[in-house]
């Protein structure tokens, strides 16, 4: 009990301090998109040292390290895509509107709204811990079936940024809606494929006879709440409304949000 709550203020003191470091990045670059940026790679940091936290004095066995790399994958996956994203822009359209909004508050306004982003990690990274040490030394099939669906999640969100830069890219696209393959089916399958990869927490932690593995539910939940309802999908569909205008209602019209469904 003493270990879990003890990794649990480690957890948050540790998204605390990279956190401070991002919006001291912010500040000084001008660049909102390295808070995402560094956002990522600081949940799969902290994510993949919390896996291999030692509990009871004994090394990380194989659940411990493949939960970690499991993280760690996910992690340089997503941040080196969004490092390379944020490199060819100025600034991060959704954290700009944000700063236009706050005016001569915008510093202090954008630290105290990382701070509640790292807060906001901890469940994330309490699940990564949690399923890492569950208590049974050897492999199970769930632990697979979890490393199958994170696997799953890491492709789909892969090919959905991949086809929408195919689609920026090709000449004839500007100002254009994607609709081309994952896309057609969703508006954002990336942040579907995302929300995906954190049921493998779950998957691996719940069982009848480990009661913090309950707490693993806590990630998907929290994701979806994100990416659905705060700051994920309603800033970007109105800088798409703003920038796109009725060529993106009439894809709203046809489009699932976010589930993948056959178009309508």
């Amino acid at each position: 009990m003493v270990s879990y709550l003890a990794a649990l203020a480690v957890i948050a003191l540790a998204l605390s301090v990279l956190m401070a470091g991002a919006w001291v990045v912010q500040q000084r670059t001008g660049n909102s998109g390295w808070v995402d940026t560094i956002w990522t790679f600081s949940v799969g940091l902290v994510g993949a040292a919390s896996s291999l936290w030692p509990l009871e004095n004994t090394s990380p066995n194989a659940r411990q390290w493949l939960v970690a790399a499991l993280v760690a994958v996910w992690s340089l996956r997503l941040g080196m895509h969004i490092a390379v994203r944020t490199a060819g822009i100025s600034d991060d359209p959704r954290y700009a509107a944000f700063a236009t909004e706050w005016g001569l508050a915008a510093p202090r306004r954008m630290f105290v709204f990382l701070q509640n982003q790292a807060l906001g990690s901890v469940p994330l990274v309490f699940a990564i811990f949690v399923a890492a040490h569950f208590p049974q030394t050897g492999l199970r099939l769930q632990d697979y079936l979890g490393a199958i669906i994170l696997a799953l999640g890491i492709a789909g969100e892969a090919l959905a940024d991949s086809q929408l830069k195919q689609f920026r890219e090709t000449p004839g696209h500007q100002g254009q809606v994607c609709d081309a393959g994952l896309w057609r089916w969703s508006r954002h399958p990336n942040y579907f494929f995302e929300w995906l990869g954190w049921l493998a927490y779950p998957v691996i932690a719940l069982s009848p006879h480990y009661a913090w593995g309950w707490a693993s539910l806590l990630a998907p939940a929290f994701m979806y709440w994100i990416l659905v309802y705060v700051t994920g999908i309603p800033p970007l569909e109105a800088q798409m409304l703003r920038s796109r205008g009725e060529r993106y209602r009439d894809y709203q019209s046809r489009t699932s949000i976010f589930f993948p469904l056959p178009p309508r």
